[in-house]
């Protein structure tokens, strides 16, 4: 049965041999098998890098991840799951969001610095969400064995040990080198931080688990550590909302339909599971474009995603020739959508005069709509919901922006809130839109009418229905292969 006090909210924190290696599903999976026996679960990050965020019911923003986690565990979304939110803009530095809210930018070195100030927010969030849960389920970042960044860290041993939360260390099969890692990681750390940790988990197995038995007896043996299960690899991850942009480095194409629509992978791309719902309609072929490559001359639709630094990644657009791709696209009559800084790209001007995304200025846009941008330091952080114009197909979705656009196409809206505003901007013959909405495309009806448009039938797919699925499954598999009441006994 569940704790039904406060005071005896339990916690495990799961941390990783490196990035990439399965902590938040992991979490994800566990909080939906817990949620399903009747605990309250809250998911917790102390800290995140990734520019695929969401907007709380509280009214700030939290990492995908995290989001994906509080849905498993049937729960809203909320700052403290993840108070400490870092999105890269650059490649030596990030903005800094605490507890939902922009605090400023930092370099990687500078960030450093401000870690223990932060420590104070993760410790005060932690506390929040311990009050209203019976399990917490903590994710680490990154590596537990980067021991250059111990000093002063609040994502993993450092957090572990001041909250006095027990760790399973996470190892991944499928890169190769598990034993080492998982071993590499007890001999490289502090002995302090080392007894910390309560066991540990093989991720991403394929083949014959028996053919592994010896690997986790030498893990064992060798760290100390009891080994707590050897999970198989998921198949069906690729389902869920990914959590950064590792993700697009594993794929090119996704299926094989009569639409082409081709996504320019930018460097400061964000919010790109925009994009899911659609690669996964059957009669779709979505082409991410990387560096050095073309535009199909087969595209239909050509989306600008969502983008952490519109003026740099415009300047990367530029620098890659896919600019003079896409406006030859556009003049063949291809069709194209700018969703977020896509959209402000797709202007004649975006200005950053405060040098709110990077350095101070103002560049030219594409000039595919007559519209102009000006970002500004007050950052829009909401849900929204509404009807598509002109179809009056409804819509739900999120803003998260920095930047006020205005013009002449702006008369031509794309979206229509609920409460009456207009959002977005089309050209006079409706080939060329932009918007600042994320999420529509999860909504079938919204989905639909872009497809139509395109000329291309829709398959009706309940994308949510299928992510809710997806997150049943993870919970099953995860169970046939780790002893979830030892790991229960375990938290603390």
């Amino acid at each position: 049965m569940p704790d039904t006090g406060s005071s005896h909210a339990k916690a495990l924190m799961f941390q990783g041999t490196g990035s990439d290696v399965g902590k938040s599903l992991l979490v994800a999976g566990l909080a939906r098998a817990f949620a399903s026996r009747g605990l309250r679960v809250r998911p917790f990050k102390p800290q995140n890098m990734s520019n695929n965020a969401a907007v709380t019911a509280d009214g700030g923003e939290i990492g995908r991840a995290q989001a994906l986690q509080a849905r498993a565990a049937r729960v809203p979304l909320s700052v403290h799951m993840n108070p400490v939110l870092l999105k890269p803009q650059s490649e030596i530095g990030s903005q800094v969001v605490v507890q939902g809210k922009v605090i400023g930018n930092a370099l990687a070195r500078d960030y450093q610095a401000m870690k223990p100030q932060l420590m104070a927010s993760v410790m005060e969030s932690y506390a929040k969400l311990r009050a209203e849960a019976d399990l917490i389920l903590i994710e680490g970042a990154g590596s537990a064995a980067e021991i250059n960044l111990r000093a002063g860290d609040i994502a993993n041993m450092g957090f572990a040990r001041a909250a006095n939360v027990p760790v399973v260390l996470i190892g991944d099969i499928d890169r190769g080198g598990v034993i080492a890692q998982i071993v590499g990681t007890k001999a490289v750390i502090a002995s302090e931080d080392a007894a910390q940790v309560v066991g540990f988990i093989v991720n991403k197995f394929r083949g014959d688990p028996a053919l592994f038995a010896a690997g986790m007896a030498a893990i064992a043996d060798h760290s100390g550590w009891p080994a707590l299960g050897l999970i198989p690899y998921f198949r069906d991850a690729a389902l869920l909302p990914a959590e950064d942009g590792m993700a697009l480095q594993a794929k090119r194409q996704t299926g094989s339909g009569t639409i082409t629509i081709t996504v320019p992978v930018l460097p400061s791309i964000s919010n790109f599971d925009d994009l899911d719902p659609l690669a996964a309609e059957p009669n779709v072929r979505l082409m991410m474009l990387r560096r050095g490559e073309t535009l199909p001359t087969e595209t239909d639709l050509v989306i600008l995603p969502g983008s952490k630094a519109t003026i740099a990644d415009l300047a990367y657009l530029r620098r890659e020739g896919w600019d003079i791709d896409i406006l030859a696209h556009a003049r063949r009559g291809g069709r194209v959508l700018g969703i977020c800084g896509g959209y402000q790209m797709l202007g004649k001007h975006v200005a950053d005069l405060q040098g709110i995304e990077g350095p101070a200025g103002a560049v030219e846009g594409l000039g595919l709509l007559d519209i102009e941008t000006v970002l500004t330091a007050d950052k829009t952080l909401r849900s929204v919901s509404g009807t598509l114009e002109p179809d009056q197909n409804f819509f739900t979705g999120y803003e998260m922006h920095v930047g006020e656009t205005s013009g002449p196409d702006c008369s031509r809206p794309v979206l229509r809130f609920a409460d009456g505003r207009a959002d977005g901007a089309m050209s006079p013959d409706g080939r060329i839109s932009g918007h600042y909405v994320h999420g529509i495309f999860h909504e079938t009806s919204a989905r639909n009418v872009l497809l139509g448009s395109l000329g291309g039938v829709t398959s009706g797919l309940d994308f949510d229905a299928r992510i809710e699925a997806t997150l049943d499954a993870l919970a099953v598999h995860i169970a046939e292969h780790v002893d979830l009441d030892a790991l229960l006994g375990l938290a603390r």
